[in-house]
């Protein structure tokens, strides 16, 4: 455990709302990037074997039937207590302290080292109320925190080649535990790792002469595919004959993919199986993108891109950013977004055209117009879909449903 800390604690703030819609349905340490979550590096970093998750009040019960009892509102009892935002990206130890200390990076907290009465007064709702937060650590010594914190999805997008390297020196390096078929082509071997169970079939390339390939157990490359590294393919995840998939690209358990992937994240449990482009693109969890959805990550001007974040336009300062999907999304054949685009949680567009640059949580879009969804009817589709992975739809996760509408009401403006 990371020196001096008895306990660590990953905690959301205020800045989780920067990073909607991905996270209306999960905490902030939660998102993945590279090979693992920013919690699962944080926590491999730090050394720490048992951590406590403070989490916002909508997202409990889900979190308990998620994390168990890792999930708290407060700590308390002797030692000294670590705490650390859960936007930070980790890949080196934070600075110890043998007093209690305020890390920031650019205003914001980072980290803060807390004796036991510290701790005893920093909650879970301290650390998402700003005012209160300023309170409890007035006075306190600051020091400039060497990390970094995501602000906004697309830098999830833009460090996860960073964390496929990191996260390749950390997880045991190469191996070929699968099946290699004759006529496969694995280049750069000692740069790929291949899990149990997993197939990798004739005609297929894995070329990881510039960064590595890690394929997890149980998955399954078809024929003719082109994967190249720095990669990850979660466990049982499926991918479909010819796909062309380019580095940078993390793909999380029991997904589809296939046609052409660049610079992006799929959460899990997601489809994109069949042809279409998705680049520098941050896809959450049960989405289903339809044949030939595709979409734009590069302007026409090469200037940088503006993205719709909660009725504002950001700049992002960057020249490639694609489409940011939230969970439980879906879209029909032949459907196109725009550079920057933003669609929320539950929706599911049907377009012969551009969709919207940003789409409203719960929106059902056709050539017509925008309806807002019911949310029992998503509730619905959500516990069909699950079922075909054999997973079920848990009562606190139903529940939350309608919660993110409720929030999404309030959070969100709606784009044209």
């Amino acid at each position: 455990m990371s020196e001096s800390a008895e306990r660590v604690v990953f905690f959301e703030d205020e800045g989780y709302t920067r990073l909607l819609p991905l996270v209306y349905y999960r905490a902030v340490f939660d998102l993945r990037c590279g090979a693992r979550t920013l919690r699962e590096r944080a926590q491999a970093v730090l050394g720490a074997k048992r951590v406590t998750l403070y989490v916002r009040e909508m997202l409990h019960r889900f979190m308990v039937d998620k994390h168990g009892g890792e999930v708290a509102s407060r700590v308390d009892g002797p030692g000294r207590t670590l705490f650390v935002n859960g936007r930070c990206f980790l890949t080196e130890p934070i600075e110890p302290a043998a007093h209690n200390v305020v890390g920031r990076k650019g205003g914001e907290v980072a980290y803060v080292w807390a004796d036991a009465e510290l701790a005893g007064r920093l909650s879970a709702a301290v650390f998402l109320d700003g005012d209160q937060l300023a309170e409890v650590l007035s006075g306190l010594p600051e020091r400039e925190a060497d990390v970094r914190l995501i602000e906004y999805p697309w830098h999830l997008v833009h460090r996860n080649v960073e964390a496929l390297e990191a996260d390749w020196g950390m997880l045991g390096g190469a191996g070929i535990d699968g099946t290699v078929y004759e006529g496969a082509h694995l280049l750069g071997r000692e740069n790929i790792s291949i899990g149990p169970g997993a197939v990798i079939k004739p005609g297929s390339v894995l070329d990881a002469e510039h960064g590595p390939i890690m394929i997890g157990g149980g998955v399954t490359v078809k024929p003719n595919c082109t994967l190249e590294g720095p990669l990850y393919i979660g466990p049982n995840s499926l991918i479909q004959p010819g796909a062309v998939i380019s580095e940078g690209v993390s793909i999380g358990p029991v997904c589809k993919v296939g046609g052409e992937l660049e610079s992006s994240i799929i959460h899990g449990y997601s489809n994109k199986q069949h042809d279409g482009f998705l680049g520098h693109s941050y896809i959450g969890q049960w989405v289903n993108l339809a044949a030939d959805t595709i979409n734009s990550d590069l302007k026409n001007t090469y200037g940088p891109v503006r993205v719709p974040i909660n009725g504002r336009s950001v700049d992002s300062g960057e020249m490639f950013v694609g489409l940011t999907m939230g969970d439980h999304s879906k879209t029909s054949v032949n459907t196109m977004f725009s550079t920057g685009s933003v669609v929320g949680f539950g929706c599911s567009v049907f377009t012969s055209g551009f969709a919207p640059l940003f789409l409203p949580s719960f929106s059902w879009l056709t050539d017509e117009g925008r309806t807002e969804a019911i949310v029992e009817k998503v509730v619905e589709v959500a516990r069909r879909v699950m079922a075909r992975r054999r997973v079920v739809l848990g009562e606190a996760e139903g529940a939350l449903f309608a919660a993110i509408r409720e929030q999404a009401h309030g959070q969100e403006q709606v784009w044209s």
